[in-house]
């Protein structure tokens, strides 16, 4: 299986931190030249690969963590996102219902990525929170995921878990995807919810 973030700002430096943190080899890639952030990913750590935008999303798993508006740059670098999982970690604060028809900014996200499974996730902590290590007091920090594909979402939840986290499965786009996703200038109920489980 192998493993992409799309998006190298503060976000995906924190997903990285993630992966770097489990030994896990995560390509990572933005429109620019991956020597631009090169230093960066190398101070991270070895498994963080920077790679040309064309090349990252070639991963089985991709991760959306640019700017919402940017997601439909990245959905263009392949003609088909066939067999690939999408992790929408965007957030579309600021973006107006009527600009997204009315649905979940995720719906909208996967109706880009033609013929992949999106799974909404890692999305509603800050970054700050996200990059720590999520063992906390005998507990695992929680990460909610949603999708309109079990199977999608039960191989991104068993990720979640690789990673140290505890996913909680909300169920739907339309219902779960709500709970942690911005409308307008208004942030879901889950967003920012710093959680933890204890088995």
């Amino acid at each position: 299986m192998s493993y992409a973030i799309i998006g190298f700002g503060n976000i995906g430096q924190a997903l990285a931190k993630a992966f770097a943190r489990n030994g896990i080899e995560v390509s990572v890639a933005t429109t620019r030249d991956p020597e631009s952030f090169a230093s960066v990913a190398t101070a991270i750590g070895p498994t963080i690969i920077p790679k040309k935008l064309a090349e990252a999303v070639k991963a089985d798993i991709v991760f959306l963590a640019v700017r919402f508006e940017s997601h439909r740059v990245v959905a263009k670098a392949l003609p088909s996102w066939q067999g690939k999982t999408i992790v929408d970690v965007t957030n579309a604060y600021g973006v107006s219902p009527e600009e997204l028809g009315g649905q979940p900014s995720s719906k909208a996200v996967a109706q880009a990525f033609t013929d992949g499974r999106l799974v909404k996730g890692f999305n509603h902590l800050a970054a700050a929170i996200l990059g720590q290590d999520p063992a906390v007091h005998g507990g695992r920090r929680v990460m909610f995921l949603a999708s309109d594909d079990n199977a999608a979402e039960t191989e991104i939840a068993a990720l979640a878990q690789k990673l140290g986290f505890s996913p909680i499965k909300l169920g739907g786009l339309s219902e779960g995807g709500r709970l942690v996703q911005a409308r307008g200038n208004s942030w879901a109920h889950l967003i920012f919810q710093d959680l933890v489980k204890f088995d």
